[in-house]
């Protein structure tokens, strides 16, 4: 069928009344690109480790990311000669402030790189911040709100575990291993009143009885319910006491740290027993003594198993791998001009 004259011009100017549409959907769709998946090149993005934490240094021969973790396009290295060429500098804090090491301010930064605040360590133990200021673009650390959040452990959604069971006639009731104490700390009080009701096993090197990484779990297992209580009550801030202590030695955890509505957006569903839920510890205490002789209460405590595992971290390779795997989605511009308000916040 042949079009008229007046048809062709109709729809010759229908189109030319969409082409700008066309062209600037396109256009926006590319800016959105640009926005959110800015920088996505194919060569490895190239991260140095200022100085390891706690002197503790880990081999980093060959491609650690991809052999050890599945993460790609990503290379670590500790060799500061390299720091001209470095994506990324990671500079953990202990050291920083302690004076065992110190910034390299004497070097021409590329304008491109950026330097990273790592620090595990709560608020209290951050100390020496305010001389940092308007150094660093980009915050590593246990808290969710840091700009690279690295945990101690987290919940993964997972199938039954028709290997685990739970086990209720252990040969303890509570147990707590402690290396550092100090009378002051809250967890401290809340321990001193609530061995007055219910016997509890300490370990650890304030009461003379360390344990060795090989016996730390199994002495723990040993025992229905275990005291994650952290050293200091800091936001997000929940450690290897709850991830590796109770969890992995399939004990119950009685925490003390941040708020419940933050450990239960991190842990398992009702998988542990946190201490402000009881207005006394002689109400935790018999708590505690009714888990122990209900199979039924005490194995509601480990449902969890059946759609949920944890992970932990304990590689510091691994919580640098990490970097790779969220730099594309973090801030290009960012620098934190006042880091202790942050920390502190």
């Amino acid at each position: 069928m042949r079009m008229s004259g007046f048809q062709v011009l109709f729809l010759l100017l229908t189109l030319s009344s969409l082409l700008p549409l066309f062209y600037y959907s396109f256009l926006g769709q590319k800016l959105h690109v640009q926005q959110y998946h800015r920088d996505v090149p194919l060569k490895n993005i190239s991260i140095l480790l200022w100085h390891w934490p706690f002197r503790r240094a880990y081999r980093l021969i060959g491609d650690k990311c991809l052999t050890m973790f599945n993460i790609s396009h990503c290379s670590l290295t500790d060799n500061t000669s390299t720091f001209s060429t470095a994506d990324v500098v990671v500079f953990h804090h202990q050291e920083l402030s302690r004076g065992l090491s110190s910034l390299p301010l004497h070097l021409a930064r590329p304008a491109s790189q950026h330097w990273v605040w790592l620090s595990m360590e709560p608020p209290v133990n951050n100390a020496n911040l305010s001389r940092f200021n308007g150094l660093f673009n980009w915050t590593m650390s246990y808290r969710r709100d840091a700009d690279i959040s690295i945990p101690y452990g987290k919940t993964i959604m997972t199938r039954d575990d028709p290997g685990f069971q739970a086990v209720s006639n252990r040969s303890c009731l509570v147990s707590w291993v402690v290396s550092k104490y100090r009378p002051q700390q809250a967890r401290a009080a809340i321990y001193e009143s609530l061995k007055k009701y219910i016997p509890i096993e300490v370990y650890g090197k304030w009461n003379r009885k360390p344990l060795s990484d090989k016996k730390l779990l199994p002495t723990i297992a040993k025992c229905l319910f275990y005291l994650s209580f952290e050293n200091s009550e800091a936001k997000d801030y929940i450690t290897e006491k709850l991830w590796r202590n109770a969890f992995q030695a399939g004990a119950i955890p009685v925490v003390l740290g941040p708020s419940r509505a933050t450990y239960e957006a991190v842990a398992p569903p009702h998988s542990f027993i946190h201490v402000t839920d009881f207005k006394h510890t002689a109400d935790l205490a018999a708590y505690l003594k009714h888990v122990s002789a209900d199979r039924q209460t005490y194995e509601m405590y480990f449902k969890w198993h059946r759609t949920h595992s944890i992970k932990t971290y304990t590689d510091w390779r691994e919580r640098l791998c990490q970097i790779c795997v969220k730099y594309h989605n973090l801030p290009v511009n960012k620098v934190y001009q006042d880091l202790e308000r942050w920390v502190n916040n």
